[in-house]
């Protein structure tokens, strides 16, 4: 089965995190966080499983409460913040083309063949104008000489035409080493200098092919490698990154800057190095023809160079403006449409166009100074080019008529100023390409660079009884604290035991630390003192992948592929066969309604699975968590997005799939957790209260008024 790509299958998801083979089931729905004053609320789509989401401190009032049947909805559209996307700084160019070469080192011996045939070609190619302007100067001395009376030789003929006065003439004839008096065209060797060119040609040709074949070969191997290297990166970045970095940000730098990479390897280094040997082979074969009219076509290099120089530092700024306001559009783009019905159903449509139409004016800005920029480069140059060939041509003209040059010469030298100037202009305009491919590359090496989680410890143990098919035993917490922000405390001093196989529900308002209390259980993030144990054994002392593998999630906002029924069900578990697939979907009570859909298992649902109800949605991940045999499981109260006509469905899929299982269930609706063993009641990321429904009910304190917040009064 392969494994979907997208943006359903990104930062918002467990999946994306994880270096183990861990169950996933949905995406965890987040609280909306209020312990960051400097960082802003959660944007239209932002990804579910996102941002530390439960600080006890705020910028402003303490949380209050929600009324009756008002509690904030995980999915609804929130204000929208500032981009997180790195702040533009100066470009370290020199550094970032340095490392983006060296990736091109362990195909070494390819890039010396590679090399070595753009200097064949470009060496035979730069050789060719000299050739044909040995023609020109065959069918010029064909004319002269069948002019001249045959019989003596081109000494006589030209004193005697300096006799008669015209000491021009006279000296072009004498100085034309293939004039031959009384002699035409000489077909023959015009036929052989032609023959020569072509072959010269052909091979130019080959040698270029055999340079771009293999340096495709090199750039397609160097880019899978830098992808397959970012998407190794990911999986090992901690899940912090992902609570500042929006998804469309990260998505941005794993296509948009990796392709650009690629255009800049493939066609833009090419091309600088085919333009450099060029200008250098030119340059040699003009100082060869003339050293004169060399150092009159050399007047184009230091305006070029000057002009270059002004355009690019202004430029280089301006591209990398340009991939970051790109970066962020990518980010507004994934994240309204992720939200769409919810923009729509809330009426945020004119605000969701207005921040689009902010943003892409901002893109707007960026890319048209960075393009017009680089537009001034090829105009200015050919201006240069232009005026370097009108004196090219009059100086050479004068050569000739005086003797000192032969026509062919001129002829070659002007098709080698062309030549020339042709390099120097694809130069300076590619240095903007290459600009903005070192933005890219410096965005794609600042992913790779930031820092990683904490490795797994060298001698990793397991907990006795973590085997897949036996029941975890105790979780504890002992003192355990965590925060985001060194000074903003999150998690305090928390002590909490769950039995082996008791079901623990954790329950409090908006903000207290429900979600990031079950994310230190799975060790997204690593607590800052105390520790979590299972059955005795410090989970940091364990692998995460043994530790996440035991571990099953059934969530809020369920998280199917688009891909078949049976597919997705079979994603709990590698290898599971068709009647341990349909033994799942039986006991989570989903085999039913399969069996009434005309394809059954093969039945495709779409990228949203928007062909079957929500609650059926929700009936299969609880199937994929049955086919999992997870031993701890953890449930962000799954029937909360459930319709009514399959609640009690899931509600008895829930209990057996609960059965003989260490379960932590984070609650919104306070009905739904009557019988838990266990209700832990947190505020301001403390622990204020733990016990039955009926203990708290009888204490009278924090849970007390919640159940009676949300039933008015009717606690019993």
């Amino acid at each position: 089965m392969t494994i979907p790509q997208g943006p359903n299958f990104g930062p918002g998801n467990r999946q994306y995190f994880d270096d183990a083979p861990t169950v996933v089931f949905a995406k965890i729905p987040a609280e909306p966080d209020t312990a960051r004053p400097a960082e802003p609320a959660p944007q239209y789509g932002q990804p579910l499983y996102g941002p530390p989401q439960d600080d006890p401190q705020q910028s402003g009032p303490p949380p209050v409460e929600p009324p009756p049947g008002d509690e904030p909805k995980p999915d609804a559209p929130a204000p929208k913040p500032a981009s997180t996307t790195p702040a533009t700084k100066p470009k370290q160019f020199k550094a970032t083309m340095k490392r983006l070469l060296g990736l091109l080192k362990p195909h070494k011996i390819a890039v010396f063949v590679v090399v070595l045939s753009t200097i064949g070609s470009i060496s035979l190619s730069v050789a060719v104008p000299k050739i044909l302007g040995h023609v020109t100067d065959l069918i010029f001395a064909g004319f002269i000489g069948k002019s001249l009376p045959a019989g003596i030789s081109r000494d006589e003929a030209a004193e005697a035409i300096r006799a008669s006065g015209n000491s021009t003439f006279a000296d072009l004839v004498q100085n034309s080493a293939d004039v031959v008096p009384g002699v035409g065209l000489n077909f023959d060797a015009i036929g052989k200098v032609i023959l020569i060119a072509i072959g010269v040609y052909v091979m130019a040709s080959l040698l270029a092919w055999v340079e771009a074949f293999l340096l495709n070969i090199i750039v397609q191997k160097t880019i899978y490698k830098l992808r397959a290297e970012v998407e190794a990166k990911i999986h090992r970045l901690p899940l912090p990154y992902f609570d500042r970095t929006p998804r469309g940000e990260v998505l941005s730098r794993v296509t948009n800057d990796i392709d650009n990479v690629s255009s800049t390897l493939s066609q833009t280094l090419t091309s600088l190095l085919t333009s450099v040997l060029t200008v250098v082979g030119v340059l040699t074969m003009m100082f060869v023809i003339s050293p004169m009219l060399s150092l009159i076509a050399l007047i184009a290099v230091p305006v070029s160079v000057v002009l270059v120089a002004r355009v690019a530092k202004r430029a280089q700024v301006l591209f990398k403006a340009q991939w970051e306001e790109t970066g962020k559009i990518n980010a507004q783009i994934e994240e309204t449409y992720s939200g769409r019905d919810l923009v729509r159903v809330y009426g945020h449509q004119i605000e969701a166009e207005r921040e689009f139409a902010v943003q892409n004016k901002k893109l707007l800005d960026a890319s048209f100074g960075a393009q017009f920029l680089s537009s001034l480069i090829m105009p200015v140059m050919n201006f240069v080019g232009n005026i370097t060939y009108v004196l090219l041509a009059v100086v050479g003209a004068l050569k000739v008529a005086s003797g000192n040059m032969s026509l062919g010469d001129v002829q070659a030298f002007i098709v080698y100023s062309r030549q020339f100037s042709s390099p120097l202009t694809q130069i300076a305009s590619m240095s903007s390409s290459l600009q903005s491919g070192a933005a890219s590359a410096e965005r794609v090496f600042e992913l790779l660079d930031e820092p990683e989680q904490t490795p797994d410890i060298a001698n990793p143990v397991l907990p006795e009884q973590a085997g897949r098919h036996r029941t975890v035993g105790t979780v504890v917490f002992e003192n355990v604290s965590f925060r985001y922000d060194k000074d903003v405390p999150l998690i305090e001093n928390v002590n909490l035991t769950a039995e082996s196989g008791q079901t623990v529900a954790i329950v409090g308002p908006t903000g207290a630390g429900k979600t990031t209390l079950v994310n230190l259980i799975m060790r997204f993030y690593e607590v800052d003192s105390g520790r979590i144990t299972i059955d005795d054994v410090d989970i940091a002392h364990m692998r995460r992948a043994d530790l996440r593998s035991h571990v099953g999630m059934v969530l809020q906002d369920t998280w199917l592929f688009g891909g078949t029924i049976r597919e997705n069900i079979a994603y709990g578990r590698i290898g599971a066969s068709e009647a341990e697939i349909q033994a799942a979907a039986r006991a989570a009570f989903a085999d039913r309604f399969i069996h009434t859909l005309p394809d059954g298992y093969d039945t495709v649902l779409d990228e949203e699975a928007s062909n079957i109800s929500s609650g059926e949605k929700q009936l299969i991940t609880i199937a994929r968590a049955f086919l999992s045999e997870p031993s701890l499981l953890i449930l962000d109260e799954a029937t909360s997005s459930v319709d009514t006509r399959t609640e009690q469905l899931v509600q008895h899929a829930m209990s057996a799939l609960r059965a003989g299982r260490t379960s932590f269930i984070i609650a919104h609706r306070l009905s739904t957790i009557r019988n838990a063993d266990l209700i832990v009641v947190m505020e301001a990321g403390q622990i204020v209260e733990q016990g039955t429904h009926d203990q708290l009910i009888a204490h009278g304190g924090a849970y007390f008024r919640l159940y009676n917040a949300q039933f008015e009064g009717a606690a019993v």
